[in-house]
């Protein structure tokens, strides 16, 4: 018989007595033993400092106009691609994300192309990536596939010289559109580098520093896939203040309200306005040497023309004379100013 509060413990089952003697056996599952040895640290490793670091996405300032230009770039690729293609294609916007470059080399699946190409007037690089169903789409539309058709892929082998050729033209296609999408904010010309099929030779910044991707979609039909294209900040740094806007031509617009308080408030503006007898240049030996009753010869006579300046821009020209007990100057002419 069994005594009230013995435990039996045996491996990975407690066993419990009642008072009227029954046993009840529960079993722990591996579960419950890992959720009772980990002792909820598995939720503490994603806190604080930890999850900071682990995270592949990077907390960095919205570019509204960004989103402008990205918007204006699907319009401008729909027309541009449906030409080249001379079939039916829809292109969308999936999003706009922000993560470190390194990580996004990381989800690039494999086998895709990755376009190298420069920003000219920024003097930075930027990359574009094709998925495989859109280069095999491309290639299938562009040889002549029927309609209605799956493009074939084959997968495990290179890119032939054929598909990196069309998918290439394809490309300068899409960076023009991009320079022409960028231009009502800031003109750029986005310049094709080099082509690759290997993350390794794609690395155009530090993994460690923050790009925003932008995802499109295109369908052509029942098929089609997608282009990515990564901007990392460094290469928006010229244009930051511009992107950082909330509508185009927000701070470099013109603002009819705020000239007119600009022009009322210069015209009140006090300036200080000094008449100069004359110039003279000397040494600073001489000047220390200067004391109290030192007199100075200047080149000037009563009939001489005094010069009058505002700060280092000369005014007018006049005469000096007197007019009740105070020194006057009467203007003669204004000084002509010379065009750099």
């Amino acid at each position: 018989m069994a005594q009230d509060g013995q435990n039996n413990l045996t491996r990975g089952a407690q066993t419990d007595v009642s008072q009227n003697g029954e046993s009840v056996s529960n079993i722990l599952n591996q579960d419950e033993i890992d959720s009772l040895l980990n002792n909820g640290s598995e939720n503490e490793e994603h806190t604080g400092v930890q999850a900071l670091l682990n995270t592949s996405t990077v907390s960095y300032e919205r570019l509204p106009m960004l989103e402008i230009v990205f918007d204006r770039l699907v319009r401008l690729m729909s027309t541009t691609l449906r030409n080249f293609t001379q079939f039916n294609i829809e292109i969308t916007l999936e999003g706009i994300d922000t993560m470190r470059f390194g990580d996004y080399l990381d989800t690039v699946a494999q086998p895709s192309m990755m376009s190298v190409f420069k920003a000219e007037e920024w003097d930075n690089y930027g990359l574009m990536t094709i998925d495989s169903s859109l280069i095999y789409t491309m290639v299938d539309v562009l040889l002549g596939g029927r309609r209605g058709t799956a493009a074939m892929r084959l997968d495990g082998r290179p890119f032939t010289v054929i598909e990196r050729n069309l998918i290439e033209k394809m490309v300068h296609l899409v960076l023009s559109d991009l320079s022409a999408a960028f231009d009502p904010l800031s003109p750029v010309t986005f310049r094709f580098d080099r082509l690759e099929t290997n993350p390794k030779f794609a690395m155009i910044s530090r993994p460690s520093n923050a790009a925003v991707v932008a995802k499109f979609r295109i369908d052509m039909e029942d098929r089609g896939g997608r282009v990515e294209l990564l901007l990392p900040y460094a290469m928006l740094e010229p244009v930051r203040e511009l992107l950082l806007q909330g509508f185009m031509g927000e701070k470099f617009g013109r603002d009819s309200i705020w000239e007119n308080h600009l022009a009322e408030a210069l015209w009140v503006s006090e300036i200080d306005l000094l008449a100069v007898l004359d110039r003279h240049m000397t040494s600073l030996k001489q000047v220390l040497n200067w004391k109290v009753g030192t007199r100075l010869l200047l080149d000037a006579t009563p009939d001489s023309d005094v010069e009058m300046v505002c700060g280092d821009i000369p005014m007018f020209y006049g005469h000096m004379g007197r007019k009740n007990d105070f020194i006057a100057i009467q203007i003669e002419d204004k000084i002509k100013r010379q065009k750099d």
